[in-house]
């Protein structure tokens, strides 16, 4: 680094969010909150987990879906001060690691709670409809068998979430019009304030047995990994719907490939799975009851810029020495 560089605050913002023609899906615009002399920042080199020299050049770290792993801070040079998460979710960085090394790392749920639960809404209007197979039969001239799917009404229907965090009580505030029954499970859920969403808290058993549509809204962690297992979706009413947009290894999908193979549930919509990119040959894309999308469902010109706008705030916080808003704190 150059003498004229060398007192400047250096960020790099992870190459996973750059799109096909090299521009950030972000936009350009939000940039400008780093365009100051006492910043410099760059895009950094494609890789899929954040490595050692990285950590001894940057002063800030804002990523995507890059991982950080203890490996990820060998180093003597403790320079890097923040962490800032494009996202709400953080199972791609170790948190202990960052605590111990003393850098802060920040999530963006501004960006994500309108349009993570529009996602899910879109999901529940797509399956009810069968617009997948809709879609389908008219491509292939076969309008004689519309008869043959029927889609779901939602009046008086059961919307179900797993966790009411930001996006699930975005979720069921966007779902009041559709006049359908709310219910949820979470133990750290106020039933105060699930009593003025309107939404009933029940136990997990229930809320597989009763939900018509059943949607994903927990983070990924030791207690909710695989939790979605084959005892709880053969739990589900056979017209029944899964809706994952949260992570993909909440949800054992050999169990699900088996329900849905065998018509034991209705189908599902699914943004997220256990590896990804998932492969091509993964038997779940070969199902006509499965909607997926490439966990990116949710990306709009809003969401990415409230999420590129949240951590970048976060990197000018820690810069500038004061708290930033969204900081992750030890559990």
């Amino acid at each position: 680094m150059s003498n004229a560089t060398a007192h400047k605050f250096r960020v790099g913002i992870t190459a996973d969010v750059l799109k096909s023609d090299g521009t950030p899906i972000f936009g350009t615009k939000v940039l400008e909150i780093f365009n100051r002399p006492d910043i410099e920042w760059e895009f950094m080199k494609p890789t899929p987990v954040i490595e050692p020299e990285q950590v001894a050049q940057y002063d800030a770290i804002c990523a995507m879906l890059t991982r950080f792993t203890p490996q990820s801070m060998q180093t003597n040079q403790q320079r890097l001060k923040i962490i800032a998460r494009f996202g709400v979710g953080y199972d791609s960085i170790d948190v202990p690691t960052c605590q111990k090394a003393g850098i802060c790392l920040t999530i963006a749920p501004d960006g994500v709670r309108r349009p993570v639960a529009v996602s899910v809404i879109t999901y529940v209007l797509m399956l009810s409809q069968k617009v997948w197979l809709k879609d389908k039969l008219t491509r292939a001239g076969r309008w004689a068998e519309k008869s043959d799917h029927i889609g779901v009404g939602l009046t008086n229907r059961v919307l179900g979430s797993i966790g009411v965090g930001n996006i699930g009580a975005e979720m069921f505030k966007l779902a009041k019009p559709f006049e359908m029954q709310l219910i949820a499970h979470d133990p750290y859920a106020d039933p105060q304030e699930m009593a003025k969403l309107g939404v009933r808290l029940v136990e997990l058993e229930t809320l597989f047995q009763l939900s018509d549509f059943l949607a994903v809204n927990c983070p990924l962690n030791e207690k909710t990994k695989g939790m979605v297992n084959a005892h709880l979706i053969g739990m589900m009413k056979p017209t029944a719907f899964l809706i994952n947009t949260a992570r993909g290894p909440i949800v054992d999908e050999k169990a699900l490939y088996h329900a849905l193979k065998n018509k034991k549930i209705g189908g599902a919509g699914l943004d997220v799975f256990e590896s990804e990119p998932t492969p091509a040959d993964n038997p779940l894309l070969q199902l006509d009851n499965v909607i997926v999308t490439p966990h990116g469902i949710c990306f709009t010109d809003q969401c990415l810029e409230g999420l590129a706008q949240s951590a970048f705030q976060s990197v000018i916080d820690v810069m500038e020495g004061r708290k930033p808003k969204y900081e992750v704190t030890a559990s």
